[in-house]
């Protein structure tokens, strides 16, 4: 168990990594992880109220409203009262933020700044397991056999927002709704932004800025990542 209730949020478009830091940082530090599309996916399984409403959006192509995300996220919340978290996809918007404030004070912001062209080569190569939400990469994180889930054995699909056409258009509506978020976690200082290109060159330094605020449950030595960075 962490030794302190840790309340942690973990903003980055899409493509950055979030979900790989967040493995990373669940493993290392004992948060338990998030994830307001998970959240959502259950209700939708489930045909809960809120998930039946969700459903109609997403098969319009439309964002669900940030009333409804609320509402899924503050619901899951109110059961880690007692547990140190990490949020991942939430809060998305500056209304969903601010709603967000008024009920919890959190401790940190991880943000995730990628250059605009890795992450249009991470997407186009993008592939996903829809019932679960379990995402591969061609490249470099690619499933046991070419176009089927390694859990499952269910088949993978290349989401539309994922293909060549879509992803600019995507990154850019990210940039736009995030901005304000960014800007209000700033304001507060409690704002962390980690840039580069790889997740493993950046993660040493979220790691060491983890280990001042938590202790580790399952220490790494990070040293070498840092002496590959200073060659």
């Amino acid at each position: 168990m962490a030794s302190k209730l840790l309340r942690v949020v973990i903003l980055g478009p899409p493509g950055s990594g979030k979900g790989t830091v967040c493995q990373r940082i669940a493993k290392n530090f004992g948060l338990q992880h998030l994830s307001s599309g998970d959240f959502l996916r259950q209700n939708i399984r489930a045909s809960t109220e809120i998930g039946v409403i969700a459903k109609k959006y997403l098969n319009q192509g439309l964002p669900v409203p940030d009333s409804l995300i609320t509402r899924v996220m503050f619901s899951e919340l109110e059961t880690m009262k007692t547990q140190p978290w990490l949020l991942d996809g939430f809060p998305r918007t500056l209304a969903q933020a601010e709603a967000f404030d008024k009920i919890c004070d959190l401790d940190l912001v991880i943000s995730l700044n990628i250059p605009f062209e890795t992450l249009k080569d991470r997407l186009n190569t993008r592939w996903i397991h829809q019932p679960s939400g379990r995402v591969y990469n061609l490249e470099f994180n690619p499933p046991h056999v070419h176009g089927i889930d390694d859990v499952s054995g269910e088949p993978l699909i290349q989401q539309e927002h994922d293909k060549p056409d879509a992803v600019i258009s995507r990154l850019r509506q990210y940039k736009d709704v995030a901005k304000p978020v960014i800007e209000l976690y700033k304001n507060k200082g409690i704002l962390h932004t980690f840039s580069g290109t790889e997740t493993n060159r950046i993660w040493p330094y979220i790691y060491t800025l983890l280990s001042t605020k938590i202790t580790p449950v399952h220490p790494e030595d990070t040293s070498q990542a840092f002496c590959a960075e200073e060659h």
